[in-house]
């Protein structure tokens, strides 16, 4: 299963990989330039994808909300809540300790 992981982020160039004796993983950007965003969009998907109704095998037109879906409407708001807390955050931020993140999170929310 971590390899499967490890593979995916190489794949997305979060690492680079080195083999051999002495090989493993290292970061192939700086932490700062890694947002958390895009490494939990690489490694599971979004939680909702603009094609979220079309990959289910319920057909569409039978759907009595497929014009009009508060539902719909609802994902995408939680959808870019959850970009714009992620986007914002990187690798580097994750080092911090949790009381310097809460602040960084808090100051995020005043504007």
């Amino acid at each position: 299963y971590v390899a499967k992981l490890m593979r995916i982020l190489r794949q997305g160039k979060f690492v680079k990989s080195v083999r051999g004796q002495t090989g493993g993983y290292t970061l192939a950007r700086s932490p700062e330039n890694i947002p958390v965003g895009e490494v939990l969009a690489a490694l599971g998907g979004r939680l909702f994808e603009p094609g979220f109704c079309d990959q289910f095998s319920g057909l569409k037109r039978l759907c009595t909300h497929s014009v009009d879906c508060s539902i719909r409407s609802l994902w995408r708001a939680v959808q870019s809540a959850v970009d714009s807390v992620l986007g914002g955050i990187t690798l580097r931020d994750l080092l911090q300790k949790e009381s310097t993140m809460k602040m960084q999170l808090a100051s995020r929310d005043r504007y």
